[in-house]
């Protein structure tokens, strides 16, 4: 069976890390598993994956340090968390670290098939429109090589901001809610993921304090609508 996706699994609990292991190589994906932390950061370093499944709470590196790490090297790649924990600061603390989701333990492996295949799929998506370029009034932006151009003016994106505001572009003067955005840019809607579209709507409304024309309209109690 040809190979669906190469899979970094960090999780020191090794009978969990078993069953995870075993039933993804069933669906025919090829798994890399790291007890700890560290072990996983070298993997990461040395191979290359299309998804990391990380513990939160591991030896010698924490799931929130790999995720760093991880995101210095690698915008691109999708990080889901596993963990037990469900309070409010982890979670944010979970994003701001690069991670694109939680699930949270105890969980069936059908719903993190899901959850992987959703990020998944945007990965590949996100690839066939790499030479996608919009024009924002006055501004050119290039998805691929996340940048906006004001004339000679540059400025960089992360790969969240740029996502965020292809949706945005592609349906430009359209009043968007914030839940068909979430599921649309982030695969899920949920609470703690709509904090952190938040502080991305504000980056992202800074680039574009250099074209006044350019307004990421905020429709309360709805959504957002991109004037350009």
């Amino acid at each position: 069976m040809q190979s669906k996706a190469k899979v970094l699994l960090a999780e020191d609990d090794a009978s969990l890390a078993f069953v995870i292991k075993d039933n993804l190589e069933e669906e025919g994906y090829e798994v890399t598993w790291c007890a700890d932390g560290e072990t996983a950061l070298q993997q990461f370093q040395k191979n290359s994956y299309d998804i990391c499944l990380l513990d939160v709470m591991m030896p010698v590196k924490d799931g929130f340090t790999i995720a760093k790490k991880i995101r210095q090297k690698n915008d691109l790649v999708p990080i889901l968390f596993l963990t037990a924990r469900s309070l409010e600061q982890d979670k944010l603390e979970g994003f701001k670290s690069g991670a694109d989701d939680y699930v949270t333990k105890p969980f069936s492996m059908k719903e993190l098939l899901m959850r992987m295949e959703v990020f998944l799929r945007r990965t590949k998506k996100m690839h066939s429109d790499d030479n996608k370029e919009y024009r924002i009034g006055t501004l050119r932006f290039l998805y691929n090589s996340l940048k906006i151009f004001h004339g000679e003016e540059e400025f960089s994106l992360t790969q969240r901001e740029a996502d965020l505001l292809k949706f945005f572009c592609d349906h430009n003067n359209r009043v968007l809610k914030r839940e068909e955005i979430l599921l649309s840019v982030w695969g899920k809607d949920d609470y703690f993921l709509g904090r952190s579209m938040d502080v991305f709507i504000t980056r992202l409304r800074k680039h574009f304090k250099s074209d006044p024309n350019v307004v990421l309209e905020t429709i309360h109690g709805i959504g957002f609508r991109l004037n350009a």
